[in-house]
């Protein structure tokens, strides 16, 4: 598809793995083109240019102030370590940079407010990649959540979601995510990231009366978490239970339950699609028993959405659309997302808390 002479130059700042799905990403979006890569050393950013076919218009920066310096740069992709994100994100707001920060955002609330200050002080979008936030079926799935909707499955009563994966040989020992030093969250920040801001999203982003940490957590020798559960309480406007597992030793689930008052929703790819072109999700309304219960009156409705472009594209899409706005309209940045990605980290926060205090609740 061709680009647009407004479109919204980006830079990645750091070559993780992730960065290679995000420069994909930004090469498939209508309104974002990859202007500037950076890392550490230039040999590491060469590298990943190659590696992944970048066009020679893309500048390559052997350090992230060299790639802040360079003023066709409207955006800044960060996937890099959790511990590394307060530095560099401030320093790009600071430049004027736009920022779309890998999760976690930030090892703790404290300091992710010092990021979103700084974007919120220099007048740029900040977005956290939630990916699976911005795919269609996510939109579809909330029409059905919605109790202005005539077919809404009603008020939400339960909540169970799980992210794990099964890990390759040698990543419980050398993946920067069971690294206290770089990623000290671990699944906590990696996976249950998905979980709490999944089980927020079914609540309309209220945040819940308390989180408890369950006793089953997993621990490296460095104290880093590798498999957790959890379950979050709301009184308000309905009672709702949530529950959440998280862990680096399990295998590969995405799980998203959903029971409500008039019926629930089940979808098992919840982060990752099955398929870029398309996903579904099973939706069940006004189910009862027959006589001698011995069968259901209805089964589970499979519904399909499709995908012009992948989520990441569309969140890519998503974040050049309101920068483009600021930086050609002077509009203002949605602070719908530093918003969900602050009651994500306040929860991830209350997790880590109850865990502290012996799994006992904590109150928000």
């Amino acid at each position: 598809m061709a680009k647009q002479p407004e479109t919204v130059r980006f830079a990645i700042m750091g070559c993780a793995d992730i960065a290679r799905k995000v420069a994909r990403a930004i090469a498939l979006a209508p309104n974002a083109t990859l202007s500037a890569v950076a890392s550490r050393s230039l040999q590491k950013a060469q590298t990943f240019a190659a590696q992944n076919s970048l066009p020679d218009t893309v500048s390559l920066y052997g350090s992230y102030h060299e790639l802040l310096d360079d003023p066709t740069v409207d955006a800044v992709y960060l996937p890099l370590p959790t511990s590394l994100h307060v530095q560099w994100a401030v320093a790009a707001a600071a430049r004027r940079k736009h920022v779309l920060l890998e999760k976690p955002a930030a090892l703790n609330t404290a300091e992710l407010d010092r990021i979103l200050e700084a974007c919120e002080s220099n007048g740029v979008q900040f977005m956290d990649g939630s990916m699976w936030l911005h795919h269609p079926r996510t939109s579809h799935m909330h029409q059905l959540l919605s109790l202005s909707h005539s077919g809404s499955i009603g008020n939400v009563q339960f909540i169970h979601s799980t992210s794990t994966m099964q890990t390759k040989p040698g990543f419980l020992e050398s993946n920067i995510r069971v690294k206290a030093e770089l990623d000290g969250l671990g699944a906590l920040g990696d996976l249950a990231w998905y979980c709490i801001g999944a089980s927020l999203w079914a609540k309309g982003y209220q945040l819940p009366a308390s989180v408890t940490a369950l006793p089953d957590v997993t621990r490296n020798a460095a104290g880093v978490i590798l498999s957790i559960t959890a379950s979050l309480h709301w009184h308000q406007p309905n009672q709702t239970e949530a529950t959440i597992h998280c862990s680096f030793l399990s295998h590969t689930s995405m799980d998203l339950a959903i029971s409500a008052s008039n019926g629930s929703l089940h979808v098992r790819d919840f982060i990752i699609p099955y398929r870029e072109d398309i996903a579904s999700f099973d939706f069940t309304f006004g189910a009862k028993f027959v006589d001698l219960h011995i069968g259901w009156n209805v089964k589970p409705e499979q519904v399909n959405v499709p995908n012009l472009l992948p989520q990441e594209a569309l969140m890519v899409q998503h974040f050049a659309t309101l920068v483009a706005a600021i930086r050609d309209c002077g509009s203002s940045p949605d602070n719908k997302w530093p918003e969900i990605t602050r009651k994500t980290q306040l929860v991830v926060d209350a997790v880590n808390k109850s865990l502290d205090l012996g799994c006992k609740p904590v109150f928000l």
